[in-house]
């Protein structure tokens, strides 16, 4: 027995204390190797993300004084796409997420011609102005497509409030046609959200008398009033177009209108839109 259990000790693997210690000592090694790879990776995407708030910084800061596109030279719409493309750089290739899409986007820019023509028809013209216009996309809950709407406020001065008088809205829906392509389907043109100047409440309702049933239901009527009149029917087809989305992330969304329809630079807009 004693010398049997004598075998069986001598044929036991022997762990050496070099070698534990060399072990650790490697385990070592690999656990630093691992960390310093670790924070490599975190500085690289940290410079990467500092990179691309700059260029997005840039492009902002270029278009200020272009009054949303209207007023621009052939050397700035030059700097501006060339600003554009950098950007759109950071986002190649990658597919619309559709609840980054999700929300209301404030224009920025564009030099879309169907756009330009409502700032030219506000610099001309002393009884129309042009407020704010924003996109709208709902297709939180949707894997190809959605609901957009555009929405612009704009104001007939004296008449309306000055530039939040009224809001016209031209909403269609859109679906996804390949990773960076939507179709846009329109459907339907709206008026709303009428807010009438103290000048016209004074013509309707003297302040100096009191309001009588018939002026209050007047103003009443004109701030409930909503009109929408449909752009499809069974006689004709419904007017769409394709939208490229270019770059897209939390607070920047770049797009082109395919076929040279212009381009667009929207930022995320936080403010509740119609």
């Amino acid at each position: 027995m004693i010398s049997g259990f004598s075998s069986a000790l001598c044929v036991r693997p022997v762990v050496s204390f070099s070698n534990t210690i060399r072990g650790v000592h490697n385990h070592g090694r690999v656990t630093c190797l691992a960390t310093s790879m670790s924070s490599s990776s975190m500085t690289v995407a940290r410079d990467a993300e500092y990179e691309l708030e700059s260029r997005k910084y840039e492009l902002l800061n270029i278009i200020p004084d272009t009054q949303r596109g209207l007023v621009t030279t052939a050397d700035q719409r030059s700097t501006i796409e060339e600003a554009m493309v950098v950007v759109e750089g950071f986002d190649a290739g990658k597919e619309i997420d559709l609840s980054k899409l999700d929300g209301t986007w404030r224009l920025q820019y564009t030099s879309a011609p169907d756009v330009l023509i409502l700032f030219e028809s506000a610099a001309r013209l002393p009884f129309f102005q042009v407020g704010q216009i924003f996109q709208k996309f709902e297709c939180q809950n949707e894997s190809r497509g959605g609901l957009v709407r555009n929405v612009i406020k704009w104001s007939v001065p004296r008449l309306l409030e000055e530039n939040e008088g009224a809001t016209l809205i031209v909403t269609a829906r859109f679906s996804c046609v390949s990773a960076r392509n939507i179709y846009l389907k329109f459907e339907e043109i709206g008026l709303q959200n009428i807010n009438i100047s103290d000048d016209l409440q004074a013509v309707i309702a003297p302040a100096i008398l009191p309001r009588s049933f018939l002026s209050l239901q007047i103003l009443q009527f004109i701030q409930t009033f909503k009109a929408q009149i449909p752009v499809t029917s069974p006689e004709r087809q419904s007017v769409g177009g394709l939208y490229y989305l270019s770059y897209l992330d939390k607070n920047m969304l770049l797009g082109r209108a395919v076929g040279g329809g212009g381009v667009f630079i929207f930022t995320r807009a936080h403010a509740l839109i119609c």
